[in-house]
């Protein structure tokens, strides 16, 4: 239903591919084993699994979630606690929700606990038939359910929690299915229910945060709910942000107190941003470090760089990878920046192409300035020292380097190394044609 070519458990919520959320979650629960049962496609899913505590085990065959789970039999085999059962499609799941159930799970006595939720339109969800105490009876999934219980509006989670070591010998007494030919998970509920032990149905009242990722209406939904979740505990941290529903910033992006963030701006990846900056709208930053007191302008985009204290960049400018760009640096509009070192103080204030450069402190790069760092084979860097003056619509034919104190005039194209305190100049020299312009309107007049 995602109509996609990838899995769906390795789309984006956030930033991060959607099973990465149960597996914190375990891990933040204190979980002392986590195991992933892998199916479909399942190479392409392990290589978005970096955490080395993680075993994975591999369903061979699609038989169905009571067969997923059997995988685990070997990896659980001497496990003598509980088992708590995440489905890798339901992303949304608090630790605090995880924590509720558990004590509820071990306060009932229960031989196992299913999480539910009231839904009100449960269409394609297993609904859960309870008896008269409340106690779960059954889970039938919708495409086995009779006109009666298509009716209910309580729904099964996908999540679990059993007791006792017996849980694999209950699992292989679970029956394929008429229908589909596959091993139910939600069985387990009427074998257990049957033999006399209890079956506890624990009611959960926020049906998105259980909901299970089907479509792709669905993710974005699941987006929805989490950039909310992420937006609130920043302003709850001394964040301004002035729109949250145009602000998106995924989960592991860091935000200093007293940091003003306006619309429209996309903050991805690994980002770290210090204190007391301002962040204006349109603004991209992805995997980037910015320091405190920082200003980004209208529109700049900024990728896997780090900026110092006190810079104030764009607005309309972009920093490509690469970049170290130091404290009290000023980049303004149309400005594009890559793989360079700016020093403490440097100023380029419009119009410029700084590629593969090293920039010392206090230089001056006047407008139209560019880096000529390609050669049509290979790169080649730029070295600017100290207090250098590069004056506008300049060239700096790759490699080359302009001494401390340097001075590059206007429309110049340096080809060589500058000495420093040394002026380069490269022009033709200028010519003033008297009456050229009247000679010329004579000539149009005769024509005509």
């Amino acid at each position: 239903r995602m109509l996609s070519k990838r899995p769906k458990v390795i789309h984006n919520i956030a930033g991060k591919p959607m099973l990465y959320y149960p597996l914190k979650a375990a891990h933040d629960i204190g979980a002392d084993k986590r195991v992933v049962v892998l199916g479909h496609e399942r190479d392409s899913v392990k290589d978005i699994i970096d955490d080395d505590a993680v075993e994975i085990v591999e369903q061979t065959k699609q038989l169905g979630t009571a067969d997923a789970v059997m995988a685990a039999r070997e990896s659980l085999k001497d496990w003598k606690g509980e088992i708590l059962i995440l489905s890798g499609d339901v992303p949304l799941i608090r630790v605090e929700t995880l924590k509720g159930f558990l004590n509820a799970h071990r306060k009932t006595s229960a031989k196992l606990s299913v999480m539910t939720v009231r839904m009100p339109d449960p269409k394609g969800y297993g609904r859960v038939v309870k008896d008269k105490n409340g106690m779960a009876l059954r889970i039938v999934e919708e495409i086995e359910t009779n006109r009666d219980e298509k009716q209910i509006k309580e729904i099964n989670t996908g999540i679990y929690c059993i007791s006792g070591s017996r849980f694999f010998q209950t699992l292989k007494r679970i029956k394929p299915s008429k229908k589909k030919g596959e091993y139910y998970l939600t069985d387990m509920v009427e074998l257990i229910s049957r033999q006399g032990d209890p079956v506890y149905a624990f009611c959960h009242d926020d049906h998105f945060e259980v909901m299970g990722i089907n479509t792709r209406e669905n993710l974005a939904q699941a987006n929805r709910v989490m950039q909310r979740r992420i937006l609130k505990n920043l302003m709850n941290s001394g964040v301004t942000i002035h729109d949250p529903e145009n602000t998106y910033i995924d989960v592991d992006v860091k935000i200093g107190i007293d940091t003003e963030i306006y619309p429209n701006v996309f903050i991805k990846g690994s980002t770290t941003i210090g204190e007391d900056c301002l962040i204006e709208g349109g603004c991209g930053i992805v995997d980037s470090r910015i320091g405190n007191r920082c200003t980004l302008k209208n529109f700049t985009v900024i990728e896997s760089s780090e900026i110092g204290d006190n810079v104030a960049i764009g607005p309309l400018a972009r920093l490509r990878p690469g970049n170290r760009i130091g404290s009290h640096v000023k980049i303004g509009n149309f400005v594009e920046v890559k793989n360079s070192v700016i020093g403490m103080g440097a100023k380029a204030g419009h119009l410029s192409y700084l590629g593969d450069a090293d920039i010392g402190e206090r230089v001056n790069i006047g407008a139209g300035t560019i880096t000529c760092n390609y050669d049509g084979f290979k790169k080649h860097r730029t070295v600017i020292e100290d207090d250098v003056f590069v004056g506008s619509d300049s060239q700096l034919i790759a490699p080359v380097r302009i001494g401390r104190e340097g001075y590059v005039g206007s429309g110049t194209t340096v080809t060589k190394d500058v000495p420093a305190g040394a002026l380069a100049v490269s022009r033709v020299k200028q010519q003033n044609i008297e009456g050229w312009v009247e000679k010329k309107k004579g000539k149009q007049r005769d024509e005509n």
